[in-house]
């Protein structure tokens, strides 16, 4: 794959055409900017790749391919934040680059991509200086022309691209200085999406014509088509419970889709945000199955519980790794004893071996892009329960606390248990009781307000605590089979013992903490703001 270039930009068009005509105001004496280089015109041709749907477009993703100028070739744009995009390039070919295709597979699946516009470009390029003549920023004037089948239309766009480790706060100086000249920030976030916009009326106007010749050549005078699927209600402005569910589980959806691409280009935090979609995508099944019914949303269930275990096998070692790195760290040198750091790396490299590989192929499986469109097909025709067309207000509070008094239980046998191996699996089981509470709450909190917020936050502090005993139970594991190995080679074992012992203090330690906390989760109050 080619470089990978993060893009942080802002994109602006004149407000009237005598603005235009007058043009780029000079830059020269804005913030750092001390002169203006030309660097004369360039032609550009670009073709817009998209499903015939625009599920790219959807999602503020482009993909071209472009001749002329520097850069040609293949060229994926990822939305990062407004105003910056990861844009990802590959050599000119006559095919989407499979690298490429990869990162779009998440949305694209089965429906092809193809072209959907052509953007033919005069570009003015200038280097926008400081002092010392370093680059500060690029500014384009670009007079474009987009072809949409039959469709065209044209404009001319002003972008101004900030050099690599530039304050954005330059682009806020020049966006003072162009709104006195006439020119104000783009409401299009992008030359496609802006082409697709202009073009569309004109296509469907040529639409409808086509329709009605061909109606009153069959002499109906309209043409006749299936009366359109009525969706139930997505927007949880009706108020139901389903409509509240349907949004949450809508939300996780769109971010299992989204971290795809994150996760195949190995993003930090990446497979992680990706679980934790799935768990969240897997509790609200569970949680809300009276508003869903479980005959449908279980398989689906199931096939989320194994994404998430395939994804974990790289990121629960990562998790590990870096506990194990930090409390090394943390001890005096006198207590290293013997090769550690090296004998951590071999155990580290024999255990992750294979491990991001084995990730990559889940998600090019048709078994998860089934699971994509099951969840696809699960949102478009909800199999809704009776409860669904409930009052949110009503229905969503039984459920948290449903959830909730499943947790207490939990917790409070854990806590009668003397310490040992049994109470650290009843408390592991707590932590993912834990985990579901919680994201119950959060899943009622844009209709239940306040009082499933302070659940959430109540819950996630009882969840990290558990969190971190079972990530000392896991260690610990660890640690006895790393003494094991070094005691096998004649290393000494001295330091993963101290560092067991150390783990095994801080379980100790969360466990006299658990009451307190807890304590604070089961106040009356809390449940009392739900029922």
């Amino acid at each position: 794959m080619a470089d990978t270039k993060r893009e942080i930009e802002r994109k602006f068009e004149f407000t009237k055409a005598s603005a235009a005509r007058r043009g780029v105001p000079d830059l020269t004496g804005t913030a750092a900017i001390a002169a203006v280089s030309d660097q004369g015109t360039v032609d550009l041709d670009a073709v817009y790749y998209d499903t015939p749907d625009h599920r790219l477009a959807a999602d503020g993703l482009t993909l071209r391919r472009r001749t002329g100028g520097a850069d040609a070739g293949w060229h994926l744009k990822l939305p990062v934040s407004p105003g910056v995009r990861d844009e990802i390039g590959a050599a000119l070919s006559d095919t989407v680059p499979v690298q490429l295709a990869a990162l779009l597979r998440s949305r694209v699946r089965g429906a092809g991509l193809e072209p959907q516009v052509r953007l033919l470009s005069s570009r003015k390029v200038s280097h926008l200086l400081d002092a010392d003549g370093a680059l500060l920023a690029e500014l384009s004037t670009d007079t474009v022309r987009a072809e949409r089948g039959a469709a065209t239309a044209a404009w001319t766009e002003v972008e101004v691209e900030l050099a690599d480790g530039i304050d954005p706060v330059l682009l806020d100086a020049v966006e003072k200085a162009f709104r006195k000249a006439g020119l104000r920030v783009s409401d299009a976030p992008s030359k496609l999406a802006r082409a697709l916009t202009e073009t569309e009326t004109e296509t469907e106007t040529e639409a409808e014509a086509a329709a009605a010749g061909a109606g009153a050549e069959a002499g109906t005078g309209a043409a006749a088509g299936p009366e359109p699927r009525a969706l139930p209600p997505a927007d949880p402005g009706d108020g139901t419970a389903g409509a509240y569910v349907l949004a949450y589980l809508r939300e996780q959806r769109d971010a299992l889709v989204a971290l795809d691409p994150a996760v195949r280009r190995a993003l930090p935090d990446s497979v992680h945000q990706m679980r934790v979609a799935t768990r969240r995508l897997r509790s609200a099944f569970k949680t809300y199955r009276k508003v869903l019914d479980r005959d449908v949303t279980d398989p689906i269930g199931e096939e989320l519980r194994h994404l998430a275990a395939e994804l974990g096998v790289d990121r629960d070692q990562e998790v590990l790794l870096e506990r194990i790195q930090t409390h090394l760290e943390e001890l005096p040198r006198t207590l290293l004893v013997g090769p550690v750091r090296g004998r951590l790396r071999t155990w580290n490299n024999s255990r992750r071996s294979g491990s991001r590989r084995r990730a990559l192929a889940v998600l090019d499986s048709a078994r998860y892009l089934t699971l994509l469109d099951s969840l696809d097909a699960l949102l478009a025709e909800p199999p809704l329960c009776k409860a669904a067309g409930g009052r949110a207000e009503r229905v969503l509070p039984k459920a948290v606390l449903r959830d909730y008094e499943r947790l207490a239980g939990r917790v409070e046998a854990a806590l009668a248990m003397e310490p040992g191996g049994e109470r650290d699996v009843a408390l592991h089981e707590a932590r993912k009781a834990a985990k579901r509470a919680r994201y119950a709450a959060e899943a009622a909190t844009p209709a239940l307000g306040k009082p499933a917020k302070r659940l959430t936050k109540a819950v996630k502090k009882v969840q990290s605590l558990l969190g971190d005993h079972q990530d000392s139970v896991v260690a610990r594991e660890a640690l006895r089979g790393l003494g094991i190995q070094a005691a096998a080679a004649g290393e000494p074992s001295f330091t993963w013992g101290v560092l067991y012992a150390r783990e095994e203090s801080l379980a100790e330690r969360g466990e006299r903490e658990l009451p307190a906390v807890w304590a604070k989760t089961s106040e009356p109050g809390l449940r009392a703001a739900l029922e």
